[in-house]
């Protein structure tokens, strides 16, 4: 038996660290090559790295939320043969040596522990994929496996993940094990109307959530926010969106509001370029000016909010502008959105859809100068030259930088966007 100790990879260009946002693995489990071992963030990109052998797990590096980087030893395996441990101990970085020579101490130890306690190898073992999985047995308050998509599925069927068996490496539990729980009825599902609850789960703030967190206060207390509402009769507009997506071109998506408001904005940032900018406080005191309009589109996911960026809107038409937003956003939504899809934005919009409320105060997406919010489009009764109408109306919210961003600009510029969404044929003269 030998020893292979796995490095970060390099999983992306430019990547030099790397922050653990989940084990999938815990030292004695038996894993299969290619499976997931551990989730790494690195900016806003989350990856799974897989086991890149057959073997046990004999020691871990990092907690989650600790940062590692790239090239240092994070897990190490017993595995057939004589694996890699000489090989390292033969390269140049005096790190990597240092991380193979304090290993073998304590993978004695632990290798000693099973041979000594024969019993519990079967449980050690990869479950087989057929036979119904076995509930894992976890130590009071240990936090059961799953990806953040499962967690999701449970947190909105109010269900525990404490309650299901997993059947992946360490117990883990897959979108399986939790449709299996769910079809059987078990615990943890249902209503809990008249039992106290009594306990608390306290959840560790990592990987794109504390990236968020750190993003918006850097925003909010650098940034002298001033906010600007306003309300746009959009029936026209609706009346335009149906009959363009009955006759849109063969391949071409549906028609949303979202594209008209995108080639509105883009001409009224084009003739207020001020606030089609970025402002540098920090670094140079500089507030850089765009010729062309990136307008970013700020997109819920299973794993946190992502601005993926539509580049170059003044050059597109409303079927190219809706084409690129649709990709972005589901490239963004399944993970595999690039670094070039999530940069580079001159401004952003932020839109609820149906679940849009009246109003909000959005937060600037730092370093630009200005953000648009979009709310639910309803139909309300609505006072016209005296007569009650029933008009399809559309809130409106934005947020301006104040230090380079006067009140009269943004009203203005929202005010631009209101006179094109009211009269359609004004965003395509």
């Amino acid at each position: 038996m030998g020893i292979y100790a796995f490095k970060l990879p390099d999983i992306g260009e430019g990547v030099v660290e790397g922050e653990v946002v989940e084990w999938f693995v815990n030292v004695g489990d038996v894993v299969k090559e290619d499976t997931p071992i551990l989730s790494v963030m690195t900016d806003k990109a989350t990856v799974e790295i897989p086991s890149p052998v057959d073997g046990k797990v004999l020691t871990r590096k990092g907690d989650v939320g600790d940062i590692l980087a790239v090239g240092v030893v994070c897990i190490e395996f017993e595995v057939e043969g004589g694996g890699n441990a000489s090989e390292l101990a033969d390269e140049s970085e005096p790190e990597a040596k240092e991380e193979v020579k304090e290993a073998p101490e304590p993978v004695k130890e632990e290798v000693k522990e099973e041979k000594a306690a024969p019993a519990p190898a079967p449980v050690a073992a990869a479950p087989a994929p057929e036979p119904a999985p076995v509930a894992v047995a976890r130590a009071p308050g240990t936090k059961a496996l799953a990806s953040p998509a499962v967690r999701q599925r449970a947190r909105e069927a109010g269900i525990s993940l404490d309650h299901v068996a997993g059947s992946g490496p360490a117990g883990r539990v897959s979108h399986a094990d939790l449709d299996r729980h769910i079809a059987g009825g078990g615990a943890g599902t249902g209503s809990s109307i008249g039992v106290p609850e009594t306990g608390h789960n306290d959840v560790k703030v990592i990987g794109l959530r504390r990236k968020i967190a750190q993003g918006m206060v850097a925003s909010y207390t650098t940034i002298p926010h001033f906010s600007y509402f306003e309300e746009v009769d959009v029936t026209q507009l609706e009346q335009l969106r149906q009959t363009m997506n009955a006759s849109r071109p063969e391949g071409a998506p549906k028609l949303t509001f979202l594209p008209f408001i995108m080639l509105a904005l883009r001409k009224a940032l084009q003739s207020r370029k001020a606030i089609n900018g970025h402002y540098y406080d920090d670094e140079r005191n500089t507030h850089r000016q765009f010729d062309g309009v990136h307008l970013g589109i700020a997109t819920q996911t299973d794993r946190g909010l992502y601005v993926p960026v539509v580049k170059h809107v003044e050059a597109m038409d409303i079927w190219k502008a809706a084409s690129e937003m649709m990709r972005v956003v589901v490239a963004t939504r399944d993970g595999t959105a690039s670094a070039e899809d999530l940069s580079g934005s001159t401004f952003t919009i932020t839109s609820l859809g149906r679940d849009g409320g009246l109003g909000a105060t959005p937060i600037i997406n730092k370093p630009e100068v200005g953000i648009l919010g979009v709310h639910k489009a309803i139909e309300r009764a609505v006072v016209i030259d005296g007569r009650i109408e029933v008009r399809r109306m559309m809130n409106l919210s934005s947020s301006f930088d104040h230090r380079v961003i006067d009140g009269w600009d943004g009203a203005m510029l929202v005010q631009d966007v209101k006179r094109m969404l009211e009269n359609p044929a004004l965003i395509f003269l």
